[in-house]
Formats: structure tokens, C-alpha cells, sequence
């Protein structure tokens, strides 16, 4: 029977076994690091929300479950905006101006939701104003504006905290799933795949044509980072963090395919991210259909590593060393092969008398949005610098700008190294 056959045919034996041997104990100690929600708590930190789109009110919804960092502000031009989201934050203060948000002594520290080309001035302001600042990925619409953001994050630390949108990198799970990639479970890596499906137009309706414009502005060509910008710079993000190494090149092809509405920015796109060693990353987005959802999937000569938003499963190869650990740990089906559950915070679960083996779903108002703003937070209190700091957040959105690049101009793109430096 070789390895993959015993992983098919074993029975989940519960983690109650675990006391025999301290093998699966040393594989659950490998935990996620400060800065994802082990840092010490504080008193809340007052915050005001500057955007008040779909993403802003998800914030906000978000912050009300987070006790140490309530929405006491909340800005938008748009008035039914600012409105609607009174209604979930009805203690908040509101206001039309983000200058006037940033006068407000309450607020502490700031999450900018607003479009991605609005985040240079508003960033840059919120910083000289004291503020802390959560800014959503990408950072910015040009290399120009995210790399004045990302240097004015770094002149303000160690006071203020600056942290990109990218949930990823400061997620209990990401952080334990790169704790496996890091020793070596994947073997030699060779290949990555990272795909987003979801039927969606992203046309928004709006009551006038100037607002219609306003609302509508990532289907604008000229401000718009497309559909890699705006979503795939979360897997050329991760991808670029669990290889450990920046891309070097981009090919990419893309066009409206479905929604042919008038818009210049694609619908649907493929790009192919090379990275040092001849690894390459395989990325396909399409708002056209929903099939088989988002994943993003690490193949190596050991085993395969399948990330699917908060979860994660590896898949071994049948000639991958059997190590004691396996027998004990939780297994689910993975498509038509059995997967190892790496589970998060295990050795906490164990502390409190849990079996990560059977360990399920969390509170569901525990969404990577919220770790995100929780990591936040807790850096803000520790004073240590973000997981997903001013320089994560340009480097990931100098590739992300990039691939886009090349998928408007359906050609190769190699890219620069000094492109991804900050001095």
C-alpha cells in the first residue's frame, strides 16, 4: 500500500491518541505569529471609515464586532451612502468631508474603502492628521501614488501603523499554511494555480449619469486597475509570499466577453507569473461565470497545498515520507484524493481541551475582512509593524499593476527590480 492508498483508507483517528506521541503536538505548534491576533489586547481604538461604498459598509458591519476597534466615524460625498450606513453604526459620527473625519479627536486610526485611485491624498492626509491607517488593496490605481503612500507609511513608523487591505498575509491560516510551505512539506516547488470565478458585471446602477460614472469607475480604462488589479493581486500576493520571491515577468491576455455594455476593461483575463527558478504562477479571472469559485493551489514534489479562502487542505504524493503525525490529523475529501486539514491555532484548541481534528467553522462573523482589521488593530496596540506593512502593500500592488499591464497590451512584460524598491 503506498502513502496516498493509506491516507484513502484510514480511519479519522481523533487527536484524544494525540498524548502518545509528540509528533502531532510539534506539528500544531506551528502557529501563526504575532500581529494576526496573538498581540497583546488594549483599549479601543476609535476608527473612522472614509468610503462608504459596498466594501465600506462591509467594514462597518465588520468593526461592530470588533470591540477593540468600533466605527465612531464614517465619510462619504454620497449622501444615501452616508445614510444607509447610519443606520448600522447609528452612534458614529458622520460626515460629507474626510477632512473633517480627520479632525475629529475620537478617531484614532482610519480604514480607507473608497475607489482605489481617491487612496493617495486621503492616506497621505491621514497620516500628517496622527492617524493609523487600514488602506484597501491595491493601494493605489499607479506606481507613482502607491509608492508615495508606501513611503509616507514608512516615514511614519514606528508611531502610526499603516496596514494594506491584504487579509491574506495577516490571516491566522495563511500564517500556518506558510509555517508548512516554509519547512519544506511542499518538497520542490513547481508549479502555482490561482483562479477567481464569480458571475458578476460589476456595473452598478446609479440615479444620474454623473454619478452613474462615479460609481461605475472600475470599468474605467483610465483609473481602473482591471480585474487583476482589483482581485488578483491577493494570489500574486500569497503566491509571491509562500515561493519567497518577487515575479520577474508577466504574460497576460484578456477581453470583454459576456458583458458587452460599452466597457473597455475586461471581463475576463489569464496571465502567466513567472517567478525566479523557472516557477510560474497560472492566474484566470472571469466575472462571466461562477464554476468552481476561488482557490489558489501550490504543487510540489511532496505534496499539494489548496487554499480556499479561510481553509486549507494537503494533498501528498504516494512516495512523500509518511510521517506519524498524518494517522492522528483530520482528513476531508479534495476533489477525487483525500487531504490533510491544516488547522490554525491547534495548540490553542488543545489548551482549552479541543480536538483540532474535529474542529469546524468558527464564529461566522470571524471573516478574513475581520482577522484583517483585528491584526490591525493589535499592531496598533503592540506597536509592532504590520505582517502586510507599507512595503507589502507596494510591492503587491507594483505586481498586481503590472500583470495588468500586460494584459491590456496582451504582450510579455519583464518586470524591473527597482520597480519594486521604495527607496
Amino acid at each position: 500500500m503506498n502513502r496516498r492508498d493509506f491516507l484513502k483508507s484510514s480511519t479519522l483517528t481523533t487527536l484524544a491518541m494525540a498524548g502518545l506521541s509528540s509528533q502531532p503536538v510539534a506539528l500544531f505548534a506551528q502557529e501563526a505569529n504575532a500581529g494576526a491576533g496573538d498581540a497583546p489586547s488594549g483599549p479601543p481604538i476609535g476608527c473612522g471609515v472614509i468610503g462608504l461604498g459596498e466594501r465600506g459598509r462591509e467594514v462597518v458591519n465588520t468593526l461592530n464586532h470588533l470591540a477593540t476597534l468600533p466605527p465612531v466615524a464614517i465619510c462619504d460625498i454620497y449622501e444615501p451612502f452616508l445614510k444607509r450606513t447610519q443606520e448600522a453604526a447609528p452612534k458614529a459620527a458622520a460626515y460629507s468631508d474626510y477632512r473633517q473625519l480627520l479632525e475629529d479627536k475620537n478617531v484614532q486610526a482610519v480604514v480607507v474603502a473608497t475607489p482605489t485611485h481617491q487612496h493617495k491624498q486621503i492616506v497621505l492626509d491621514a497620516l500628517q492628521a496622527g492617524k493609523h491607517v487600514y488602506c484597501e488593496a491595491p493601494i493605489a490605481n499607479t506606481l507613482d501614488d502607491a509608492k508615495a503612500i508606501a513611503q509616507a507609511g514608512q516615514s511614519a513608523a514606528p508611531k502610526l501603523i499603516f496596514q494594506a487591505g491584504l487579509q491574506q498575509r495577516v490571516h491566522p491560516q495563511s500564517l500556518h499554511v506558510y509555517k508548512f510551505i516554509r519547512s519544506n512539506a511542499l518538497g520542490t516547488i513547481a508549479a502555482c494555480r490561482s483562479q477567481w470565478h464569480q458571475k458578476t458585471s460589476w456595473r452598478r446602477a446609479a440615479p444620474d449619469p454623473q454619478r452613474q460614472q462615479e460609481i461605475n469607475w472600475r470599468l474605467d480604462k483610465a483609473i481602473s486597475p482591471g480585474l487583476m488589479g482589483e482581485i488578483g493581486i491577493h494570489g500574486i500576493n500569497l503566491t509571491s509570499w509562500y515561493v519567497g520571491g518577487l515575479p520577474v515577468a508577466a504574460t497576460g491576455r484578456g477581453g470583454v466577453l459576456f458583458w458587452k455594455d460599452g466597457r473597455e476593461v475586461p471581463d475576463t483575463v489569464q496571465a502567466i507569473i513567472e517567478y525566479p527558478g523557472g516557477v510560474n504562477l497560472v492566474y484566470d479571472i472571469t466575472l462571466v461565470n461562477s464554476f468552481d469559485d476561488s482557490y489558489n493551489l501550490f504543487m510540489g514534489s511532496q505534496s499539494a497545498i489548496l487554499v480556499r479562502g479561510d481553509k486549507a487542505w494537503m494533498v501528498n504524493e504516494a512516495d512523500a515520507p509518511l510521517e506519524g503525525w498524518i494517522v492522528y490529523a483530520r482528513k476531508e475529501p479534495v476533489g477525487d484524493d483525500v487531504g490533510v486539514v491544516l488547522v490554525a491555532d491547534a495548540t490553542k484548541l488543545l489548551a482549552l481541551g479541543q480536538m483540532p481534528s474535529q474542529a469546524k467553522q468558527e464564529d461566522p462573523t470571524k471573516t478574513m475582512l475581520y482577522h484583517a482589521l483585528e491584526a490591525f488593530v493589535n499592531s496598533i496596540h503592540s506597536g509592532k509593524p504590520s505582517e502586510a506593512g507599507p512595503l507589502e502593500g507596494y510591492q503587491a500592488t507594483v505586481a498586481a499593476l503590472k500583470t495588468n499591464e500586460a494584459i491590456v497590451n496582451g504582450s510579455r512584460l519583464e518586470f524591473k527590480q527597482e520597480w519594486f524598491q521604495l527607496s
